[in-house]
């Protein structure tokens, strides 16, 4: 899988669908609620495809088309290295979530087209949509996950996201230092929204010393003044003196600007799509003598939290699951250096097995 940023070939979605190995890309229209949807379920080889309905306001369709066939390529990578029974699929909304005022027919009607869809696609929440928008979907399909705690559902995802993340943090400490201790470790956490913020919450528990930057004052002064950590400006994130740098806003912060400048030996974090060109930027870290956590692994918890919610709800089960990630981060670190690739090169390598693996034995069936 590449990070690079695919594009239509003249407009061509089919070869598009076909380089990127998708099955299926479903339009959703409906007049009365000014719904605008698209669906793409990349492969369904481990399981129904599972991901997030993205609601933003694209600058024209094909920028939509683009991303979420980005997207569900992306979660199907996620669940195979996770070693859950899942494919990889995502969904978009066209518009302004904010606008929306009254949300109800919008989503029953999208939930409604859903469960069209037979069970080969399970949405769930990601930007501008909520557990309560996935109750309303709910009303209308059980291939939801993600709606609220009362009635069953995981809820926020946030909490066991960040202890992915922490977990593959404390791995790459542990393969670059020899020791998964993070206490005294300098960690900067880029993007304190809620799993930034829980993360934080695991690092200070653990004795790291905290670095916080957002675009938010609001959100840097509250989370500094709840744990006690030092906030840093966002145009000084690259000077500072850093055992550890933890993406967890926008992706492509590690490029040709920002390598250079880095001083830390460890990358883990939440965001998505952190390299800006994979493979370039990949071997540029290995050079610095810098690990990078492949942010698609460590950033599974939300995924592995849906997964539980259609087991049958258990936060602790969540907790449970989700500790893979500890375990497979060593692996990818000693694939990556065995066969001299980049650490998201081996990731690739490790999930692309797995469903080669798993098509090889339905094919015999």
């Amino acid at each position: 899988m590449s990070n690079n940023t695919p594009q239509l070939t003249n407009g061509e979605i089919f070869t598009t669908m076909r380089e990127m190995e998708h099955e299926q890309l479903v339009f959703c229209n409906d007049k009365e609620t000014g719904l605008k949807a698209i669906v793409a379920i990349h492969n369904t080889t481990l399981g129904p495809a599972l991901g997030g309905t993205r609601f933003w306001n694209y600058q024209n369709e094909d920028e939509a088309i683009i991303d979420v066939l980005r997207l569900s390529r992306g979660m199907t990578y996620k669940a195979a290295i996770s070693g859950l029974n899942l494919g990889g699929g995502k969904a978009v909304i066209i518009g302004d979530s904010k606008a929306l005022t009254n949300r109800e027919p919008l989503f029953r009607r999208y939930g409604k087209f859903v469960n069209g869809l037979g069970g080969r696609y399970i949405t769930a929440e990601d930007v501008g949509t909520s557990t309560g928008d996935m109750e309303y979907i709910g009303m209308e399909t059980e291939s939801v996950a993600g709606k609220p705690e009362q009635l069953g559902g995981g809820g926020d995802p946030s909490p066991v996201t960040a202890y992915g993340v922490y977990l593959g943090m404390r791995a790459a400490a542990k393969y670059a230092n020899g020791t998964d201790s993070l206490s005294g470790k300098r960690v900067l956490v880029q993007g304190v929204g809620h799993v930034g913020q829980h993360l934080v919450k695991h690092l200070v528990q653990e004795g790291a010393t905290v670095m916080i930057a957002d675009i938010s004052e609001e959100r840097t002064s509250a989370v500094a003044k709840e744990f006690g950590v030092e906030v840093v400006s966002t145009a000084s994130i690259f000077d500072t003196q850093m055992d550890i740098y933890a993406p967890c806003a926008l992706g492509a912060t590690i490029n040709d600007e920002t390598i250079g400048k880095l001083t830390c030996n460890i990358i883990a974090g939440a965001a998505n799509n952190q390299l800006k060109e994979e493979e370039k930027h990949g071997r540029a870290l290995i050079e610095r003598g810098i690990v990078y956590a492949p942010d698609y692994l460590i950033n599974a918890g939300g995924l592995i939290n849906c997964y539980v919610e259609l087991e049958g709800y258990n936060r602790e089960r969540a907790l449970q699951k989700t500790e893979i990630i500890y375990q497979r981060a060593l692996e990818i670190f000693a694939v990556a250096a065995s066969n001299n690739i980049t650490t998201q090169a081996a990731a690739n390598r490790v999930a692309e097995e797995r469903i080669r693996a798993v098509a090889n034995i339905n094919a015999r069936l």
